[in-house]
């Protein structure tokens, strides 16, 4: 009897434990409290009210690589505004060919909204342009934009529109893409072979105009394992009573 109360005490504690663990996949900063799990910086990054920014070309990262996950973030941009965000980076120090970049631009100045359409913004650049162009809003005003990532496949929503999808595997060339267009030379390696786990980043101010970005958060797209069930030792079968009692000895 005392080893089917012990059992059963113990079967209660862990149910409730299980009941105290924050739910699987919920989003988290990106980040961490006050940029706390951050690599980046001090002189050319700050947050303030919760809003960050940058005054150098530099990058803020993750202290973790991440993959199969959704990241969600609002950006605002300056007149002129060239920045990314950047995922499946392996080597932070020398990213830009050892990532995958998703371009946030201001659309609405004239040097972006003549460019390449792998250079506007929600393409992934020097590769792929948006489906849509000028979702972006003009600056002064946030956007909404969310990236999702499995595998080897890449989508990109902003402002309630999917922008962007990608399947990497179909990058099998380090200078030409699919569509027959030129990839940048700074980017030779073909994107079916770029590591599709790896550190993400925020660009800071690219050039002359400021980017601003809050509310950066993630989550995994992995499917949780179902709970364990609780299991009774084999000969010890409860009955409905004791389901819900104690018995003492």
């Amino acid at each position: 009897m005392k080893h089917f109360i012990s059992v059963f005490i113990l079967c209660s504690l862990t149910t409730t434990l299980w009941a105290q663990q924050p739910a699987r996949n919920t989003w988290k900063p990106l980040f961490g409290k006050n940029l706390s799990e951050a690599i980046y910086n001090p002189e050319a990054w700050s947050e303030t009210n919760g809003i960050l920014t940058a005054t150098k070309d530099d990058a803020i990262w993750t202290t973790e690589e991440y993959e199969n996950f959704e990241l969600d973030l609002e950006f605002k941009t300056d007149p002129g505004t060239n920045s990314g965000v950047i995922i499946y980076c392996t080597d932070t120090e020398d990213w830009i060919p050892k990532s995958v970049e998703i371009q946030i631009a201001d659309d609405h100045y004239e040097k972006w909204a003549e460019a390449k359409s792998y250079e506007r913004c929600g393409a992934i650049y020097g590769h792929l342009g948006p489906r849509q162009e000028k979702v972006v809003k003009k600056p002064g005003e946030w956007n909404h934009m969310r990236i999702r990532c499995t595998g080897q496949r890449i989508s990109v929503i902003m402002n309630g529109k999917k922008v962007n999808e990608m399947n990497m595997s179909k990058w099998t060339s380090g200078t030409e893409n699919p569509d027959g267009t030129e990839i940048p030379s700074w980017l030779p390696t073909p994107f079916a072979e770029l590591p599709t786990k790896g550190f993400i980043g925020l660009q800071g101010k690219h050039g002359d105009a400021t980017v601003w970005f809050r509310n950066v958060k993630i989550r995994s797209t992995v499917k949780p394992k179902p709970e364990p069930e609780e299991t009774i030792p084999e000969g010890e079968e409860k009955s409905e009573d004791e389901e819900d009692t104690i018995i003492e000895d």
